[in-house]
């Protein structure tokens, strides 16, 4: 793959950027905090906005790294404070594999957002890094979100028993992916 790191990306309704430690008031209002939102997330919830500032001053340094991808979704009608994110949570080189792992506040929950910030990164994860596949898991438990990768065109393969920890424990893990070919 052609690393390039995080690059802003605009959809109809979206602006996908970096981060910046001045979104940690956003994050930790809009999701970070909600218990709700990080029920079925492999990290903590946020006890204070100062755990939000502690996560992006870590991103923020990251993004010097060309194989760094990590978004801050931002409804152009909302303004310019994220109301989620979406990240490639791992990369296979070896085999030109991104796994994309997103998060978005509960108000906006069930309009599209998701899926249309899913469908654009994995959109940049072909056509500009030149990946082959691009993979999502969910813990079966959190159905809407297998619902925006099967909305975003990504193939179910299966679920493995046992296979995650989240927020709850050890869950079962639900996989999907596209390939290059499938586009």
């Amino acid at each position: 793959m052609k690393h390039c790191g995080t690059r802003t990306i605009e959809t109809g309704r979206l602006v996908l950027r970096r981060f910046s430690v001045g979104d940690a008031q956003a994050m930790y209002q809009n999701w970070a905090s909600d218990p709700d939102v990080t029920r079925y997330l492999t990290w903590q919830t946020h006890t204070s906005v100062e755990d939000s500032r502690a996560v992006l001053a870590e991103w923020a340094a990251a993004y010097e790294q060309e194989n760094f991808y990590q978004w801050a979704i931002v409804l152009k009608s909302h303004g310019s404070g994220p109301i989620g994110g979406i990240s490639a949570v791992e990369l296979d080189d070896a085999i030109d594999a991104v796994e994309i792992g997103y998060c978005i506040g509960k108000a906006w929950w069930r309009q599209g957002i998701t899926s249309e910030a899913l469908r654009a990164v994995m959109d940049f994860f072909f056509d500009t890094v030149g990946a082959n596949r691009v993979a999502a898991r969910h813990d079966p438990n959190n159905p809407h979100s297998g619902m925006v990768m099967q909305t975003c065109g990504m193939k179910y393969e299966g679920t493995m028993r046992s296979a995650d920890r989240n927020n709850q424990g050890i869950c079962d893990m639900s996989c999907y992916a596209m390939l290059r070919s499938e586009r």
